[in-house]
């Protein structure tokens, strides 16, 4: 039973002041959240390293403008199709929000899983459970404190370092990330430098910023104020089952509330808060304070769930989730948003080539008797494969003669650019702007049709 002096010193929290958590321990949603957190932990560290077709399955070089998901390259003039993705990816998690509170923040966001599912574990590890790791705090520098701050925060560097590799392995890709780790350091000034830079970052981060990134530094959380109504499922204390709280005693004949006051939901709270004051900014949906306050229950035979998934409206009124008209309208734009994508993903080409008349010129007559127009061409290639490339006119009565040396070769990810005639007799002109269609083909194939305009005196 927790005596008054520890409760005492576990309530002395503050804005800002380090804290000191109690592990959930063999609670039904901490045993889940491990799995999914080892799941997350196994597609991060390991994404990395999967190829396709001889490249990365998934990049993000924001440096370069190149991305790849799922084994499709992305180049610059794809940067609409990125932009719209990741808009539409924020848009989701908004609805997810306003329909279930920040349970990304307590299931997938990278800091939780970090510091709940490692950092913390770890740290019990080496310094014993949260009062332990008070006493060592507050403990003068003797050789085993040395011994277990300096093996604690070894283990956290060397995590740290993973991790930059890993964030790094996803802007460079593994192949480079391999030779600034493998080849003269002289070499790769630059990316030593990243990787020791991200892994100091990632350090502070874990081991000393900890918890203030949710409540101080985080965006998302802020959002949270404005994005949550009554109708959104959060994790919530039931007041009215749980109040007027207090401790079980045989002789009590008052009426009292399921709560019994234990304030084991403020101890294993990770950012330091007490849940029964109602939905706050610092929390982070982990679920910490259901598991501890279920414990209670079934110690005390009471049902579980004083603390569950629940809404505001639901505790009071006993009403169920429903799909209101905020959620409706968030949910339609969302819908909108990834259906303009689909089309995009859908109907994006391979080859894409731009054909276009040289500006400032018009058509030229030919001693011959023929009328030519001079058109610039560019072509983007947007597999990671050279292509050979045809151009044919469609139009019988046109002949493509190139400008200099023929387009032919477009090696993977460049944009090619050239230049070529049309000419056709002028007794063949029946308009001023004739429509022509210019076929693009690969490999005998057939990838592109372009459409452009042949100007020319009619007779």
């Amino acid at each position: 039973m927790t005596t008054a002096d520890d409760l005492l010193e576990d309530l002395a929290i503050t804005s800002g002041k380090r804290q000191y958590p109690r592990l959930p321990e063999g609670g039904r949603l901490y045993r889940w959240r491990g799995i999914v957190a080892g799941v997350l932990l196994l597609t991060l560290f390991g994404l990395p390293w999967l190829e396709f077709e001889g490249h990365s399955l998934f990049l993000f070089n924001v440096l370069e403008r190149k991305f790849i998901f799922f084994g499709v390259p992305f180049w610059p003039q794809d940067f609409h199709l990125v932009a719209i993705g990741l808009l539409t990816f924020i848009l989701f998690i908004v609805v997810f929000t306003v329909a279930f509170g920040r349970l990304w923040c307590g299931w997938a966001c990278p800091q939780t899983v970090f510091m709940e599912m490692i950092f913390r574990k770890i740290e019990n590890w080496i310094e014993g459970d949260y009062k332990a790791q008070k006493r060592l705090q507050a403990a003068t520098w003797t050789a085993e404190k040395i011994r277990k701050k300096a093996l604690k925060h070894g283990l956290f560097l060397l995590i740290a370092f993973a991790i930059s590799n890993t964030f790094l392995a996803y802007i460079i890709g593994k192949d480079e990330l391999l030779r600034i780790q493998t080849d003269d350091p002289a070499n790769h000034l630059g990316g030593l430098a990243a990787i020791l830079i991200f892994t100091v970052l990632f350090y502070l981060v874990f081991a000393k910023v900890r918890e203030m990134v949710c409540v101080v530094i985080c965006p998302y959380g802020r959002l949270q104020g404005v994005l949550l109504d009554k109708k959104s499922i959060v994790v919530a204390y039931d007041y009215v089952r749980g109040e007027p709280r207090g401790k079980l005693k045989k002789q009590d004949t008052a009426p009292k509330g399921d709560c019994v006051d234990c304030s084991l939901c403020v101890q294993v709270c990770p950012t330091g808060i007490d849940i029964r004051k109602g939905t706050q900014l610092e929390c982070i949906n982990c679920t910490a304070c259901i598991d501890a306050c279920d414990g209670v229950m079934n110690k005390i035979q009471k049902p579980i769930g004083l603390i569950r998934y629940a809404s505001q409206e639901g505790i009071e009124q006993h009403k169920k989730f429903r799909f209101d008209g905020r959620l409706q309208a968030y949910t339609a734009v969302l819908v909108v948003l990834i259906s303009v994508l689909s089309y995009l993903l859908i109907n994006r080409k391979d080859v894409e080539t731009t054909v276009l008349r040289a500006s400032g010129l018009t058509f030229q007559q030919q001693d011959n008797g023929q009328v030519s127009n001079l058109y610039t061409v560019e072509v983007i290639n947007k597999t990671f494969r050279p292509i050979e490339l045809n151009f044919k006119v469609k139009n019988p009565d046109f002949q493509l003669q190139y400008v200099g040396q023929a387009l032919k070769t477009v090696r993977p990810g460049e944009l090619t650019k050239g230049s070529f005639f049309l000419l056709t007799p002028a007794k063949k002109i029946t308009e001023n702007k004739t429509p022509i269609e210019i076929e693009v083909t690969a490999n005998g194939q057939l990838i592109d049709q372009v459409k452009t305009n042949f100007m020319g005196p009619v007779e």
